[in-house]
């Protein structure tokens, strides 16, 4: 029987990641799929499933995408700023973008708020400067020294190399990085590794930055666990939505149209005895029947109004619990005034903030990790609050009487940096241009004092 590796080695890093990363990514799918539309189709009784299949395909009304996207969409890296001199902030703002981390970024938010964490991966290029990625969590994973929780001990690095058919993973530790690959396992197995040998380099190879190159983007973490997805409170919620306009869908099918019923009559039957139906009801037909007894009515339709309140009623659970503006959800904005509007997405602003202060974290260690220092270059990011022009305007002016900086105004207008620093040198050269105009009126040639410059023809 094989010796286990040994304790902190690379083949013991490898392993302990790897079955940590499987078990993360298995409880966390249920959430992908839910935002992806894939719910769990509603429970029928068996017999009833197959004739229903379609209408339980149409039952899903995906709320659990407007619950992240909510969020997601208001979270925006405006730039950077420094108090020091040197130019960090235009570093990093030059990394950032070189980078294509604008979109980059978002990708890495929203796959936090589904998941509970996503990352940014720094690598050194060969010609100098970084590579800034994002990485998705079933990929990655990182785990913590203890008693440490800002540094990172080791990370792994996972994926199936489509060319050769192996899978690939890279442990990434503080001196080193390892590098190994395995066939594909079968269901339910364990991968059997192998250093993987990569042509100019040798196994172990240095890991120059001196650190595990990777920044956490971690969603709502708590002291003793890892960040947790927003839709973690709120799925049961979602299948009782589907459920509910499921059986409505079934009620419009069979009970939502009036049912006519008639008595007093014989019902036809063909050569094999079974019943001919002897009405072909439609909205040009007239019913008629021989018989003298016979008699027509038709029942009551289905009343749905229960079916409808009972979702409207989830999806305001779905709201207070997720601080989800309701008219986000319910799509219905009926005389609301700009006070109940704010007072609406009060909840989700709130959110929003505590969500930033944790996603900085890993955003200050990429940055810090590609060279730029974090406490000379700090995130900068967009306001989440939506206000007319008029009442920013307003607020503006009344700072400004009180002495506030003008920079500090434009930042508050919701200006990025670079667009700040762009005003500031518009305003200077406005203001050299306007004096050196002041200097020669003052001093230049008066008209009728002799000194002016004659015209070309005089």
């Amino acid at each position: 029987m094989p010796q286990p590796p040994a304790v902190q080695s690379p083949e013991w890093w490898r392993d302990r990641l790897y079955a940590a990363l499987c078990k993360r990514t298995e409880q966390t799918n249920v959430f992908d799929d839910y935002y992806e539309c894939q719910h769990p189709l509603p429970f029928l009784h068996e017999k009833a499933r197959d004739p229903f299949r379609r209408l339980l395909k149409m039952s899903r009304a995906n709320y659990m995408e407007l619950v992240v996207d909510a969020l997601v969409g208001r979270l925006e890296v405006a730039g950077f700023q420094s108090d020091a001199e040197g130019g960090s902030d235009d570093q990093a703002w030059a990394l950032w973008q070189d980078n294509n981390l604008d979109g980059g970024s978002q990708l890495g938010f929203l796959e936090a708020a589904i998941r509970g964490t996503s990352y940014l991966m720094v690598a050194p290029l060969a010609g100098g400067g970084y590579r800034i990625t994002p990485e998705h969590p079933t990929q990655v994973i990182t785990e913590a020294p203890p008693g440490s929780p800002g540094e990172l001990a080791a990370a792994l690095k996972l994926w199936m190399d489509d060319w050769t058919g192996r899978m690939c993973c890279t442990v990434y530790l503080p001196g080193n990085i390892y590098k190994f690959d395995a066939p594909e396992p079968k269901t339910g197995g364990k991968p059997v590794w192998a250093r993987r040998e990569v042509a100019g380099e040798v196994w172990g190879g240095k890991n120059v930055l001196g650190e595990v190159p990777f920044g956490e983007l971690s969603n709502r973490p708590r002291m003793l666990k890892p960040g947790a997805s927003e839709l973690r409170s709120v799925t049961g919620i979602q299948d009782r939505i589907n459920k509910t306009i499921a059986d409505r869908m079934m009620t419009q099918e069979f009970a939502a149209f009036p049912q006519k019923w008639v008595t007093g009559m014989e019902i036809p039957v063909d050569e094999n005895g079974q019943d001919i139906e002897p009405f072909d009801v439609a909205v040009n037909k007239i019913l008629i029947a021989e018989e003298n007894g016979a008699k027509f009515g038709q029942f009551a339709a289905a009343d749905l109004t229960g079916y409808l309140k009972g979702k409207e009623a989830d999806v305001h659970d779905i709201a207070a619990i997720t601080s989800t503006p309701p008219h986000y959800l319910l799509g219905s904005m009926v005389n609301l005034s700009a006070e109940a509007l704010k007072a609406a997405e009060a909840g989700l602003i709130h959110k929003i903030y505590q969500r930033r202060r944790f996603l900085e974290e890993g955003l200050e260690r990429t940055m810090r990790l590609a060279g730029i220092a974090s406490s000379q270059a700090r995130i900068v990011w967009k306001s989440p609050e939506w206000r007319t022009e008029g009442e920013l305007v307003d607020a503006l002016v009344k700072m400004s009487s009180l002495g506030v900086p003008r920079e500090v105004l434009w930042e508050r207008w919701g200006a990025t940096p670079q667009e700040i620093e762009r005003w500031r040198l518009l305003n200077e050269s406005a203001l050299q241009r306007a004096m050196a105009g002041d200097l020669a009126a003052e001093y230049g040639p008066k008209p009728g004092d002799g000194t002016e410059t004659p015209l070309a023809d005089e």
